[in-house]
This record gives C-alpha cells, structure tokens and sequence, in this order.
C-alpha cells in the first residue's frame, strides 16, 4: 500500500502535524502567501497564483538585519586579496603555455580547474594551454594565500584582472569556456596514481617517521624506559621525543621513530615504553563536555509572552575531518636552511612558524604547499610540520613523516562538540522571533589570517586555551558565515566558545552546518504546529527571491508530495550562504531507523554565475555525502579523554553503498549575479533534509547528532597504534 508523504497515518509518527490532510493543492494555496518574485525555474504552479495580502502584510522582517547580506567572510577575502593580486605569479612557459601559480590550495574541491578556465577566458586561449602550479609559501601576498571560507574562485575571479603579467603573456581568440562542463585538469593524474601529494614528493634521503601518541589528548611526554631496545630494532635510525612546545601552535607532543621504512618505524613505535603525564582532558567525556556547554548557554533575549512557542535542545559529537590522505608532513632541516613540503592552508603562517622555531631568517626557509588528498579545513594548521622539524632538526636528516589513521582520528584537531537551543515564537498565526544560543568548545583560530602577526595577536597570552584575540575572531567567523534566510522578525542568534584545551579546527562549513541544521528542523516543526506544509512555510517567510526559486525548482523536481511506502519519506531544506542558494530534498528508508538511509536526493543550486558545472555537482555529491554522515552515523565518542575510535571501520563516515543511487542536481543558470561560494555551502540544506526527512518517516524528533552512534566496535587501545595485518598475496 502506498501512503502519501503528508499522509496523517502513523507511518510518519504519531505527532507529525502534516497529518492533518493537507494536499498539493493546499502546498500551492499555501505558496502563494510569499511574495513571490521569480518563476524562471521549477514549480511554475506556485509562481501563477496571487498571494493573499494579509498572510504577506502580517510578516515581519528579520531584525536586526543579517550581517551576511552587508558582508560576508568571502567578501572579506577577496576584498583583502585584491592589493596584492599583481603579485601572484602568471608567466609564460615559451612552449605556448600559461602558467598560474595558484596562491590557494587545490585539496579536492576543483579550484585548479576553475582558475584555469576563469585564466583562459582571460587570455582567450585554449584551457589546454593553461597550467596550474600550487605557488610556495610567498609571504609578499599577506592575506592572498589564505584557503578558506568558501572564498578562493570569488576572490580569484575579481582578481583575475589584476594578475600580475598579463600583458606580456599569449593571448588568442579561443571561445569561453566557462559555463562549459571540464573534466578536472588533474583528474587522469589521480586515477592513474601520477599525481603526486606530499609523501610522493621525490626528496632525497628523506626517511620514513611515525610518532608514539599520549594516551589522552595533549598528555604530557615524561621519558622513554627502553630507549636502547628500541635503538637497536631493525632499521630503526633515531628516537626523538617531542615535548609540547609553546609557540604560537603548540607543537602536538610525541615520540617520533624515524626508519628505513614506514613498517619498522610502526613495529618500532608500538615496541616503545613511554612514561606520560595526565593531559588537560583526562576524564573528560562527551557527556561530562555537553553538560558543561549545556550551562554555559546564554539566556533567550525575549520570553514566551504567552504565545505559541517551538522549543527544542540539540547536541552535536565532535567530528573528525578524516580526509583520505593523513596528516603528513616532509621537513630537511639543516644549520642555516630548511625546506618544507606539506598540505598547507596556511602557507605564510607556516613559513613564519617554522623560522621563528628554529631561529632561521624568513628568507632561509622554504615552504612548498602541496595539493593534497582532501583537507575540510584541517589543513589550516601545520601540526604535522612543526613535529617534523623537530624530528629533521634533532637527526639531521630531512624526515618524511606520516601520522597512522588511528592519530589522525584520536590526536588531530576536531570539529568541537557542540550544544545548542532554540525557540521560535508565533503569535496570531506568525512568526515573530527567532533566537538560537550555541555553545561549543573553542575553535582555535591561531592560523589568523594566515600571517605570524594576527596569528601572534590571536594567540595572546599565549599557553590559554582561550584568548581574547581567539574569542574575537571566532565571533567575526560565526556573524559573517551563519546566515538566516528567513523573515521571523526578531532574530538572535549567539555563540558562547567554552574554553578546554581540546585540538580543535574548523570543519567544512564551520557554525553553518549545525546551525542551520538545527533552524531548518525547527522550521518544519514551526509548520507543523501552524498546521502548513513545510514548503508553503517556507516560501512565506524566505526573505531573498533567490531562495524561494530554488525551493520551487526543488520542489518541482523532486515531486514533493508524492504517495510514499509506510517506514519513507520526504525532507526538505534551504540555505543561503556565500551569495549562493541552495535547496533539497531528501527521500529517506527508515524502515528500521537505525539503518535509515537516503535513497533519493534533488538538490537545486544558484551560485549566480556558474565556473563549471561539472565541479559544482561534485561539490554538492560531496556535501550530500558529508551531510549523510554527519546526520546519521558519523561522531567521536570521548572517553577518559580520548576518542574511543580510531579507524574508518570505527569512525561512520559514509561508504558507498550510503550514497543515494538517485541523485538529481540542477544547476541555476547564470543571472547576472556574482559569482558565489560553494565549498561549503553545499552542506547545511542536504543536513536540514535528511534530518527533517528521518523525523517525518520514524515520529522520533532529531535532537542528537549523529542520529545513530553506537559504540558497535572494539576500541584500539590507549596509546598504541593498531597491530599491522599482514595479508599474503596468493600465489
């Protein structure tokens, strides 16, 4: 039998307020209560009826209003970029090629390929006569060498003009190619093992290192008992300890073993008896942390007042970036030089770090930022670097060091546990306020804006967990990335950082995510209590024509509405962000909610003018992924100080077989808008989908992230890394 997604009937739980009968002529009754300015794409239905005047007179527009629409941290960037954009390398190879030292880093997202084509465009050339190179650490760009925020092809787009060295360079009468659908420039090289990341780099005599990790986060280094068995394991070249330093980064704290191979330097390693001291989150838990974020929540500003109130709590587990390729790092240290190959966000901070460490001139230290396999923001930070100078420094040989997936999962920086509350107020049948308090353990933002300086101011005084510089700037981040699509009058949304001394990092999206993730569920529970359909809801109170084109291109496309089987359902969600707007919808199997999966996904984007499509779904089948692990079954269990997991086959991200074999993404065309962000705009309305989807299918309300986080696994040790299985080849 098959039921309808707004069927009232117990397969989509007991208090879903769709229940009450509403039909696809009412989705468009209740649409038309927008103002609704566009209907160039999508659900022309919606688009060809009047609104009634009084639903739409009785709105109240978001006060105050949004930060992000006067300036958001991309304008920033490229605002910032622009000086020193003549400085950026373009030059000519003699062989008919162009090339562009490209001042970002390329860690997946396709930006190599979209420079390259904006280039092309510029010189009119063919995209094959352009070449892009990751350009070294090159402190006279200041704020241009900074990857982040969703910023890089905008602030290259603007600067396009200005690049240094156009006029001498070729220059033809190719057609554009942007807008077209390219295959990634470096796509052959990856899939035939040609690229080459970081530990692919061809440096002599560089020599394989691990490190020996505490056995709860930042535990402080005592001594080695063994040192002289260790020593005298086969091929084992040195042991160095690395105790936490206190420069502007700590150094993360260890026992490096460097090797003939990465094998002895791994049985080396787990052979070491090492002393340790307690760290500063030893007994720690994700209960023991939600329930210090969960006091330190700031009060709502206005009270209930009687009217109808939609109130809820959330908790989100920390999360690990968890890219394909580990952190790792290669550093040739000598008296008077080195010389740095890494994945590097930050490349000049990087490059300051290291000569302030070892006592170098800036000039003596060279820092090759490399494309790497992935990055979501953990790359901002040079852990893995400052550990490997130490290592080069101490046994005067360059050291090639590689962190074991365990580490990467256990000792690396974090998307930091979160809590949050919420309250939308209605009175006389509308909304009019919104407030949102989060709190999170601190996110270190000691990268600053990729120079020493901030960083430095950041970080004063330097050894707290938190700085007044650090409190600031992860203010600025959140009112200059969080947005609110909506018009609910008053509207407060606030962020208390806690400080612990927990190795946290930006995440892809950073505050977005969960913050609008926790207003998207709100907002389809607002519906439900005004007794609308979710779409008509939101196509009332959107602020921003380009919102409600998306979601009625969504909705169209998606067929919301349709007769689905009992234990499925739909979601939807939508995001603004960036200058960019995106919608979804989600069809979800929680026939056993547990196991819920997304079998079915529509996602609609505008990003104002489209670079290349191709790299646009790539980006949103990437956050789609992002968000179903996120959503359903992908945290970090704290306990005694530590996550408890420490692989892929402990830590839930998404396989394969979670990916949704149906997926549909429709791309706006260009409207003469600027370009916008997109890496991590992709994330938030796929989260708001999935979870509104799993709440309408199984009657259980989301309030806790993952959704599914059993600890169904044997935790690896303290301390030790994972024994190696050794696999025999058959004959």
């Amino acid at each position: 039998m098959k039921r309808s997604n707004k069927d009232p009937r117990p397969a989509r739980g007991p208090d879903d307020g769709d229940a009450h009968g509403l039909r696809r002529r009412d989705v468009l009754g209740y649409a038309t209560a927008a103002p609704l300015a566009s209907a160039a794409a999508g659900f022309a239905g919606l688009g060809a009826l009047t609104a009634p005047a009084s639903a739409v007179a009785a709105l109240l527009p978001m006060t105050p209003p949004d930060t992000t629409d006067l300036i958001d941290i991309g304008d920033a960037v490229t605002l910032t970029s622009l000086p020193t954009m003549p400085l950026v390398k373009v030059t000519n190879t003699g062989d008919g090629r162009v090339r562009l030292a490209l001042p970002r880093l390329e860690v997946g997202q396709g930006i190599a390929t979209a420079s390259a084509m904006m280039l092309a465009d510029k010189l009119r050339l063919p995209l094959s006569a352009i070449e892009v190179t990751s350009a070294d650490a090159s402190p006279e760009l200041i704020w241009n060498q900074l990857t982040g925020g969703s910023s890089s092809v905008r602030s290259m787009h603007a600067g396009m003009p200005l690049l240094g060295g156009l006029g001498g360079l070729l220059s033809g009468s190719t057609p554009s190619v942007v807008g077209q659908r390219v295959t990634r420039l470096d796509a052959l090289d990856i899939v035939t093992g040609r690229k080459k990341f970081t530990l692919d780099q061809a440096v002599p005599n560089a020599k394989p290192t691990m490190v020996r990790r505490p056995p709860t986060i930042n535990g402080k280094f005592v001594g080695i008992n063994n040192m002289n068995t260790v020593m005298a394991m086969p091929g084992v070249i040195g042991v160095v300890p690395i105790p936490s330093t206190n420069g502007i980064t700590p150094t993360p704290p260890g026992v490096a073993v460097m090797a003939e191979t990465f094998g002895q330097a791994w049985a080396a390693v787990n052979a070491l008896d090492v002393t340790w001291a307690a760290g500063p989150l030893d007994g720690e838990s994700n209960a023991t942390i939600m329930r210090k974020l969960k006091s330190s929540l700031l009060p709502f500003a206005l009270p209930p007042l009687g009217a109808l109130t939609v109130e809820a709590e959330f908790e989100f587990a920390p999360a690990a970036h968890c890219p394909m390729e580990v952190e790792c790092a290669i550093a040739d240290v000598r008296a008077d030089r080195a010389e740095i190959w890494a994945g590097l966000q930050s490349p000049i901070v990087t490059q300051q770090a290291v000569a302030a460490e070892l006592g170098l001139p800036l000039n003596k230290v060279i820092v090759h930022a490399v494309p790497s396999g992935g990055s979501f923001g953990r790359r901002l930070f040079w852990d893995p670097v400052l550990q490997a100078i130490q290592v080069s420094k101490a046994l005067g040989r360059p050291c090639r060091l590689m962190y074991h997936r365990t580490d990467d999962m256990r000792h690396t920086r974090i998307r930091p546990p979160i809590y949050q509350k919420a309250r939308a107020t209605m009175l006389l049948g509308q909304v009019i306020a919104f407030e949102q308090r989060i709190a999170s353990v601190r996110l270190d933002t000691r990268h600053g804006f990729g120079n020493m300086l901030e960083a430095a101011a950041i970080a004063l005084p330097n050894a707290f967990p938190q700085t007044v510089g650090n409190f600031a700037i992860e203010q600025v981040m959140f009112k200059t990335m969080v947005t609110s699509p909506y018009n609910f009058g008053v509207t407060t949304k606030l962020l208390t950082p806690v400080p612990m001394d927990m190795n946290t990092c930006s995440y892809r999206s950073v505050h977005i995510q969960p913050a609008r993730l926790v207003e998207e569920i709100l907002v389809d529970e607002m519906a439900r209590a005004a007794r609308k359909d979710p779409i008509a809801f939101r196509l009332e109170y959107l602020r921003l024509p380009r919102a409600r084109a998306v979601l009625k291109a969504v909705a169209e496309a998606a067929q919301w509405g349709k007769a689905m089987p009992a234990g499925f359902a739909q979601g939807v969600a939508v995001h603004q962000e960036s200058k960019s707007f995106t919608a979804c919808i989600v069809e979800i199997d929680a026939r056993v909610p547990a196991q819920a999966r997304v079998v079915r996904a529509t996602i609609v984007i505008d990003v104002g003018t489209p670079i290349n499509p191709s790299g646009i779904e790539a980006q949103l089948q990437g956050g789609l992924c992002e968000s179903i692990a996120l959503v359903l079954s992908a945290g970090l269990h704290i306990q005694n100080g530590l996550p408890l997991e420490g692989s892929y086959s402990q830590y839930h991200f998404s396989r394969m077989k979670h990916y949704p074999k149906d997926v549909k993404i429709i791309i706006m065309p260009a409207n003469g808008e600027a370009i916008g962000g997109l890496g991590e705009v992709g994330l938030s309305a796929s989260s708001g989908a999935i979870a509104n989807a799993y709440g309408r299918a199984t009657g259980i309300k989301p309030r806790s992230f993952p959704l599914n986080f059993p600890v169904d696994f044997t935790p690896i040790p303290p301390g030790k890394l994972p024994t190696p299985v050794n696999v025999p080849i058959p004959a």
